[in-house]
C-alpha cells in the first residue's frame, strides 16, 4: 500500500504534491485529538471516511438529482486520477457528511485529526459562498458580481489551497452526471464552469480537469456545435490515432539520426479547443491545422531552434504559421516554438518545440515545479532541510496565489477570448481596480485600497506595526514608504523598537497614506500625545495649588470627586485646557474663616433698585445683595439667599450645587429671597451663561454670535476650547449674555441649535 501511494505521489501534478505536503499549522501534529495513524501513511483514510459518511448520506440527493454518496464517490475518483493524497480524497466524503452534523468540528477532529477538520471547514465555507452566488451569470449585466465572487473565492483559497481541488472535482463530477444521465438544466452550471472553474484549473496546471470541464461545458452551452465537431472527429478517429503514432515515431527517429536528442509526444485536440480556433480564425473544421499535433521536448534552448531547422528541412513549412514564443513570451510567461508543416500526405501538422523547463511551465504553470520538487525532497528529512522545505512551500504557495490574482485581473479586464460578445471591459475593471491584494512574508493575503503604500499595508496588518514602521521591502527590494503597491507583491516591513508615526505621513502632497483607516490611526496617535501633554500640564498646575495650600497629603482622586469629576485625569485635562479656574480648587481647599460676632458679621447698606437687581430679601431690610456667579440666577428662576461674611446676601438659584454644599455646612445662613417688582421704564439686565457644544469647523463662533445678534441678545463674554479626535474635533463654547427674563432665553437657544454642526445649546 505504501509503495502504491509513493508511486502515485510521483505521478501527481506538482500542484497536487504541494497541496498534499504538510503545512506550517499541521506539519508536526494534528493535536491531542488527532488520529493515531500519521497522515503520510494513512492509506486507509478514504475507506474510513467513506464508512463514516455512508450512513449519513444514504438516500440523500443533491439539488441536481444526483445521489450525495454517488457524487462523493465520483469526486474522489477524479482526485485519485490526478494523484491526490488519501487525506484530500477522504475530505470529499467528510465535507458532505458534515452537512448532517450539528457540530462537525467537534465530531471530525477526534476521529480524523484537526488538520482534516480544518480542511473540511474551509471547503464548506467556500461551497456556501459559491452556492450563494451561483445564480449570477457571466454576462455584461452581472460582470461585477462575478468578479466580486472570484475575489472572495481567492481569499478563501489563501487559507488552504486544497479546497480548490475539492471544488473543481465536485463541479466536474456534476457535469459528468448531467452528461451520463442526459438531464437538462445544466446550462447555468456549465456557464460557471466555463468562466470560473476551467480558467482556474488552467492557472493551476491541472489540465485533465481543465480540458474535461471545457468539453462538458461546451456540450451543454452549444450542443449543436459540440456534436458537429464530435461527429467530424469520430469519422477520422482510428485513422487519426494511427497517423499520430506513425508521425511521432518517424520524427523522433529522424531527429535522433541527425544527433538531436528529443522526446516526441502526440496530443489529441479537445473539442472546445478546436471550436475556439475555428471561431478565432473564421474557418471550418478542415481549416484547423492542429487537429493532429506533435510536441518535441529537448534539453536546452539551443536545441529548440536546431529541431525547428530540421523540421523545416524534413517537412514543408506553411507560410504565416510560425510563432516564436521563446524570443517573445506570452504575458503569462508561456514559452515555446509553434510551427505548422505539411506532412508527406499533404495534410497539416502542428509541431510545438520547447525545453523540459518550458514544458513543465506550460503543463503546470503556477505550480513552480522546481520549488515543489525541492520541497518534496526536503520534506522527507528531519535535518536542516526542514527549514528549506518550509521556505520552498511558502514560496510555491505565493506563486500560486499570485497567479490566481493574475487570473482575476484577466477576468476583470475582460481579455479572455471567450468573453461574451459585446460585453464592455470597463465595468469589471472598475470593480477590480478599487482594491489590491498583496502578501505578507508568510504568504498571507492582505486586501488594500488601490494605490495603498507600505505604511497602509503595515497598519492593515497591525496598528503597532504601522506606528513603528521605518522602512519596507517590496519583492525583496527596499522602496520609499510612499511607493504605491500593486497586486501580487510581497511586502516586508522594517520596524523600530520604540517611537511612533511621523506628522509628514498626514501630508497629502507627500503621498504616504491612501487608506482612511491608516490616516485615522495616525491622527489617533497624535491626539493621544496631545491629550497626554494636556493632562501633564493640568497635573502640574493642580499639584502646585496643593503645595501652596499645604494639602499635598490629599488624594488626587478624592479632590477630583469633590469637584465632580470621574477621575483625577479628567480633572487634569480640564485644568490643562484652562476650562476650570484654579480658584475653584483653592476655594475648596481653604477652610471657612472663624465667624465674626455682632454687627461685623453682616454689612448693612441701604438698598437701591439698580444695585439689588430687583431682589427683595424677605423679612430683612436694607441688606446688600449680589447675584452668585456660579449659577447666575435671573427671573423667574426659583432663588434662595446665603448670608456671606462681609459681602451681604449672595443670591443663588435654588438648584445650585454650590448653594446645597453651603447649606449643608451652615444651614442657618440660608434665608428666603424673592424677585422684586420689575421697573418697566428701566428693566434690569441679568448675566446668564450659555454652554454650546458643536463639531469644530471654521466660522462656527461667527455663526453662533450672529444668532445672538439677530435675537437682540447682548453677549458680554465668550470662552471657547476645542478637542481634536478621529472624527475631526469638537468645540465647547460658553457665552455670557444679558437677559431681562431667563424664560425668553429658550427661544434664542432653539435658534442656536439650528446652526450647522451644533449638537447642544443649554443654559449652565
Amino acid at each position: 500500500m505504501k509503495t502504491h501511494a509513493a508511486s502515485r505521489a510521483e505521478a501527481a501534478a506538482p500542484i497536487v504534491r504541494l497541496l498534499d505536503a504538510p503545512d506550517e499549522a499541521g506539519a508536526a501534529s494534528d493535536g491531542p485529538g488527532a488520529s493515531a495513524i500519521p497522515r503520510e501513511i494513512d492509506a486507509d483514510a478514504v475507506a474510513r471516511a467513506r464508512a463514516f459518511a455512508a450512513p449519513l448520506l444514504a438516500g440523500r440527493t443533491l439539488p441536481t438529482g444526483e445521489g450525495v454518496l454517488d457524487h462523493a464517490d465520483g469526486a474522489a475518483a477524479i482526485l485519485d486520477e490526478i494523484g491526490a493524497a488519501p487525506e484530500l480524497r477522504a475530505a470529499v466524503y467528510l465535507v458532505h457528511a458534515a452537512d448532517q452534523l450539528g457540530k462537525p468540528d467537534e465530531v471530525l477532529a477526534p476521529l480524523f485529526g484537526t488538520s482534516q477538520a480544518r480542511l473540511v471547514a474551509h471547503a464548506r465555507k467556500l461551497g456556501d459562498l459559491q452556492r450563494a452566488a451561483q445564480g449570477a451569470r457571466v454576462d455584461a449585466a452581472n460582470k461585477a458580481m462575478q468578479i466580486e465572487r472570484v475575489r472572495k473565492m481567492l481569499l478563501a483559497f489563501s487559507r488552504d489551497l486544497r479546497v480548490v481541488l475539492l471544488r473543481l472535482a465536485s463541479r466536474l463530477q456534476t457535469l459528468r452526471f448531467f452528461a451520463a444521465s442526459r438531464r437538462s438544466g445544466a446550462e447555468a452550471l456549465a456557464g460557471e464552469a466555463m468562466q470560473v472553474f476551467a480558467p482556474l484549473a488552467n492557472r493551476l496546471g491541472i489540465w485533465q480537469i481543465k480540458w474535461e470541464l471545457e468539453d462538458l461545458a461546451f456540450r451543454f452551452l452549444d450542443p449543436q456545435s459540440y456534436h458537429t465537431i464530435a461527429r467530424s472527429l469520430d469519422e477520422r478517429r482510428a485513422d487519426r490515432e494511427l497517423r499520430v503514432a506513425r508521425l511521432r515515431d518517424e520524427l523522433e527517429a529522424d531527429l535522433a539520426a541527425h544527433g538531436l536528442a528529443a522526446q516526441v509526444q502526440g496530443r489529441p485536440k479537445h473539442l472546445y479547443s478546436i471550436w475556439k480556433k475555428m471561431k478565432r480564425k473564421g474557418v471550418g473544421f478542415e481549416g484547423v491545422m492542429d487537429v493532429l499535433a506533435l510536441r518535441v521536448v529537448v534539453p536546452e534552448v539551443a536545441g529548440c531552434y536546431a529541431v525547428l531547422g530540421r523540421v523545416h528541412e524534413r517537412y514543408r513549412a506553411i507560410a504565416g504559421e510560425l510563432d516564436d514564443y521563446i524570443a517573445r513570451p506570452k504575458p503569462n510567461g508561456y514559452r515555446s516554438l509553434h510551427t505548422v508543416v505539411q506532412g508527406d500526405d499533404g495534410r497539416a501538422i502542428e509541431i510545438q518545440i520547447r525545453t523540459l523547463e518550458m514544458h513543465e511551465h506550460a503543463e503546470y504553470g503556477v505550480s513552480a515545479h522546481w520549488a515543489y520538487k525541492e520541497a518534496g525532497t526536503a520534506g522527507k528529512s528531519r535535518g536542516p532541510a526542514a527549514g528549506r522545505f518550509e521556505a520552498d512551500v511558502a514560496e510555491a504557495r505565493l506563486v500560486v496565489l499570485r497567479q490566481l490574482l493574475a487570473w482575476q485581473r484577466d477576468l476583470a479586464a475582460n481579455d479572455d477570448e471567450d468573453a461574451a460578445e459585446g460585453a464592455p471591459a470597463e465595468p469589471g475593471k472598475a470593480v477590480f481596480d478599487d482594491r489590491i491584494y498583496v502578501f505578507t512574508p508568510q504568504a498571507a493575503v492582505v486586501e488594500l485600497t488601490a494605490g495603498a503604500t507600505p505604511i497602509d499595508f503595515a497598519y492593515a496588518v497591525h496598528t503597532d506595526l504601522g506606528n513603528r514602521c521605518r522602512g519596507a521591502k517590496v519583492d525583496g527590494a527596499m522602496v520609499p514608504l510612499n511607493t504605491p503597491l500593486q497586486s501580487g507583491q510581497s511586502v516586508d516591513i522594517t520596524v523600530a523598537k520604540t517611537g511612533g508615526p511621523s506628522l509628514d505621513w498626514l501630508n497629502p502632497e507627500l503621498g504616504f497614506l491612501q487608506s482612511a483607516r491608516s490616516k485615522a490611526k495616525v491622527r489617533a496617535w497624535f491626539n493621544a500625545l496631545a491629550a497626554d501633554a494636556t493632562i501633564a500640564r493640568g497635573r502640574e498646575a493642580v499639584e502646585k495649588v496643593l503645595q501652596r495650600e499645604g494639602k499635598t497629603a490629599l488624594r488626587l482622586e478624592d479632590l477630583a470627586a469633590q469637584l465632580g469629576f470621574r477621575s483625577a485625569e479628567a480633572l487634569f485635562e480640564v485644568v490643562g485646557k484652562d476650562e476650570l479656574s484654579l480658584r475653584s480648587i483653592e476655594a475648596l481647599l481653604r477652610p471657612a474663616p472663624e465667624p465674626r460676632s455682632g454687627d461685623d458679621e453682616i454689612a448693612l447698606k441701604r438698598p437701591k433698585a439698580a444695585a439689588t437687581g430687583g431682589v427683595l430679601v424677605v423679612g430683612v431690610e436694607s441688606l446688600l445683595t449680589s447675584l452668585a456667579r456660579c449659577c447666575r440666577p435671573a427671573p423667574p428662576d426659583a432663588i434662595a439667599g446665603y448670608v456671606t461674611r462681609g459681602k451681604g446676601v449672595a443670591v443663588h438659584r435654588a438648584t445650585c450645587s454650590n448653594l446645597r454644599e453651603l447649606a449643608a455646612r451652615s444651614p442657618e445662613r440660608v434665608i428666603p429671597v424673592a424677585w422684586g417688582a420689575a421697573d418697566a421704564s428701566r428693566p434690569a439686565l441679568y448675566p446668564v451663561d450659555v454652554h454650546v457644544e458643536a463639531s469644530d469647523r471654521q466660522g462656527l463662533l461667527r455663526d453662533v454670535s450672529e444668532v445672538f445678534a439677530k435675537e437682540k441678545t447682548n453677549v458680554i463674554g465668550v470662552k471657547s476650547s476645542s478637542v481634536r479626535d478621529v472624527a475631526g474635533g469638537s468645540a465647547f463654547m460658553t457665552f455670557t449674555v444679558e437677559v431681562t427674563d431667563a424664560a425668553r432665553l429658550a427661544a434664542t437657544l432653539a435658534q442656536v441649535r439650528r446652526v450647522a454642526g451644533v449638537r447642544a445649546a443649554r443654559r449652565r
